[in-house]
């Protein structure tokens, strides 16, 4: 008989997106092992080149799950000693002979705990994922159960199967919650069927000898409650007046939802089971201490266990270590060993910020000088605080506006921004929610106005509005994705292809940016908004020969109308800022300058053709809203931005030169940069 190690989505259950199995069912040290995969819903479906494991094992010396020890080959290297067997299709084996001392090269007598591995095409482009551990017993005798795997979550009244292995014949005994249900006298298998009736968690042990025993939790779930919502409510943490907080969820098509987090030892639990009202799930929790931050997550259906799309701040367990001392005193600690992934906190008694400038009077739009910043490489600390020690500096230009590069949180430690995971929570990276409020008011001291570059065309796969319907096969959202289009649907726009795609005919997609639009306004006074690659807010499939969706859309129009409406609906006498990158064809640009929309017009080529001295394409007439045929002037020109190079770098690396005259010569360089300036 085979061991069966299923590989679940971070810690729950039956919902399973692979397995591997092993012959013999408990594996030693001192025993050849077959492994095999079945790679059905992996990255390696349906892929019909070779396979190769990158395998390790981990040891008692071992100080993590990460710390593999004797890794047989780096990830690029192909060598024959990993290469699995097709057996059928999806399906392949790995033999480790004789031993594994023998194969993994253990020299030293490390005594191995678990073999480790990831499997992946020969290119490396395709794997398996997370990692797969294959538990090494002692020698002896030994008992496992092989079904159900430890913390499945099963339906109430279910009738499931229960069946356990020894690794030689022993007088074996299954007991349930404390309770014996069947033996056998002398045998290697011990199997019955069970029906619980009771909802919970239950334990389930296995006895062999009376000397080995392996014992087992399954938590049982009753049907969702249905129940009317409380009124009032937003989507995300809801703090109520009695120190309670209620969570509500938009899940379409899903069936169950748990909240768990430090509030219920991040474990499944009846009492935290959110009810259901149409396609929106909520649940109050009662409680809790108002001084304490809370982690959270939802459980969705069994196995997918996300951050609250709504979530304000989030721990992240890959990237967190790299923010910069200073930069976020105080940050709670990640729940290591009780989670995996991104994790929402809330706190009821925050601490509120006290704003010194309350009604903000925004430069007029026809007369901004607008200063792109990206606060990582603006500050030598990545911070606020020390940003907004340079807003005088930044005054002393001209500047009235700053438009800020993506300060919402991203995949990765170190990025522009523009591969966002969540959309409400600030990149704790840069500051706190305090730190960032005191930067815009700070700004409005000054008269600076603040300006949130924000990216709705794509995310990338850590966001959970992603990861609720998300097909693990191709690696890319589910079909029944109710924010994604299932592929690119600028099917002819091989050069605009960023992470997932937004749909942006969805209402649910349309609900939830522009809760976020409003989010940002009212919680940091946010000025307005630059929107990323607003072309890509369409599902018009073709656009003619078009490699970057210039051609006139009408429906992508009536789409991106409707945002500016919202944004302006915030504050009709003080309409806040819509700036769209669209960069499109001038007929479908005019409209929508002529809506009162300012559009990014790119003049970095033909501003750099002066500056380095070249008259061919030297016309800069094209900054000008006149030329364009607009009633307004709702061009944001510029000579650079965070898309190209350096204007003064290009200067001195290939600026005209003759035997009088050098602008790569510096002090040439800048005086042309001063002049180009002063066209500006």
């Amino acid at each position: 008989m085979k061991k069966t190690v299923l590989l679940l989505f971070l810690l729950f259950s039956n919902f399973i997106i692979s397995q591997v199995s092993t012959v013999p069912t408990i594996p030693t040290s001192t025993t050849e092992i077959t492994i095999t995969l079945d790679a059905t819903g992996t990255g390696l479906e349906g892929y019909t080149g070779d396979v190769y494991a990158h395998t390790g094992v981990l040891t008692t010396e071992s100080t993590s799950t990460s710390d593999w020890k004797y890794v047989i080959a780096d990830w690029s290297v192909n060598t024959d000693k990993a290469k699995l067997t097709r057996t059928a299709t999806n399906t392949y084996q790995l033999v480790i002979t004789p031993t594994i001392t023998d194969f993994y090269n253990i020299t030293n007598g490390d005594k191995v705990t678990d073999l480790a591995l990831v499997f992946r095409s020969s290119d490396g482009t395709k794997q398996t994922s997370p990692d797969y551990f294959i538990e090494i017993y002692e020698e002896g005798l030994n008992i496992t159960f092989t079904t159900p795997s430890n913390n499945s979550v099963l339906n109430l009244n279910d009738n499931i199967t229960i069946s356990a292995e020894a690794s030689v014949d022993a007088a074996l005994e299954l007991f349930i919650d404390g309770i014996s249900i069947k033996t056998e006298t002398s045998s290697k298998t011990i199997t019955t069927t069970h029906t619980f009736s009771t909802a919970g968690y239950h334990d389930l042990k296995i006895t062999a000898n009376s000397t080995a025993e392996n014992e087992i939790s399954i938590f049982v779930k009753s049907s969702t409650q249905e129940a009317t919502k409380p009124n009032g409510l937003t989507y995300g943490l809801n703090k109520n007046a009695d120190n309670s907080v209620t969570f509500l969820l938009k899940a379409p098509l899903k069936k169950d939802i748990f909240v768990i987090g430090d509030f219920n030892n991040w474990k499944l639990d009846a009492n935290y089971q959110m009810k259901k009202d149409g396609d929106d799930f909520w649940l109050i929790v009662t409680g809790l201490d108002v001084s304490t931050e809370y982690g959270y997550q939802y459980v969705i259906d069994d196995g997918i266990v996300v951050a609250d799309p709504y979530s304000e701040k989030i721990l992240d367990p890959w990237t967190d270590q790299y923010i910069k001392d200073g930069n976020y005193p105080n940050l709670k600690e990640y729940p290591t060993n009780l989670t995996t992934g991104y994790v929402s906190t809330f706190l009821i008694n925050e601490e509120n910020y006290t704003w010194n400038v309350s009604d903000f009077t925004k430069p007029n739009q026809d007369n901004l000088i607008v200063y792109e910043l990206l606060i990582r490489d603006f500050t030598e600390s990545d911070s606020y605080n020390e940003a907004l020690t340079h807003l005088d500096y930044l005054a002393s230009l001209g500047v009235n506006a700053i438009e800020l590069m993506p300060i919402n949180e991203f995949e990765g430690a170190d990025s522009w921004g523009y591969n966002p995971a969540l959309y409400m929570a600030l990149d704790k990276a840069y500051g706190t929610k305090n730190a960032f409020k005191k930067f815009v008011d700070e700004c409005h001291k000054r008269g600076i106005a603040v300006i949130a570059d924000v990216v709705f065309n794509h995310s990338f796969d850590q966001s959970p509005l992603a990861q609720m319907y998300w097909n693990s096969a191709e690696g890319k959202p589910a079909a029944d994705n109710p924010w994604y289009n299932e592929n690119h649907n600028l099917v002819d726009n091989t050069s605009a292809h960023w992470g997932n795609d937004f749909n942006h005919e969805s209402d649910l997609t349309v609900e939830f940016f522009n809760d976020v639009l409003s989010y940002w306004m009212n919680e940091y006074k946010i000025d307005g908004f630059r929107f990323d690659f607003t072309k890509g807010f369409s599902n018009t499939l073709y656009y003619g020969s078009n490699n970057w969706a210039s051609d006139y859309d009408a429906d992508r129009i009536s789409i991106l109308k409707n945002y500016a409406d919202h944004v302006w609906s915030n504050n009709p006498t003080n309409k806040p800022y819509v700036i769209f990158e669209h960069l499109s064809e001038n007929s479908e640009e005019t409209e929508l300058a002529n809506y009162g929309i300012m559009l990014w017009g790119n003049l970095n080529y033909s501003y750099n053709q002066n500056t380095k001295g070249y008259a061919n394409d030297s016309s800069i007439e094209w900054i000008s809203h006149l030329t364009r045929g607009w009633d307004s002037p709702n061009v944001m020109g510029y000579m650079e931005s965070h898309d190209e190079e350096r204007l003064m770098y290009n200067n001195l690396q290939s600026g005209r030169t003759n035997d009088n005259y050098n602008v790569k010569d510096l002090n040439t360089a800048l005086a042309r940069q001063e002049l180009a300036g002063m066209f500006f």
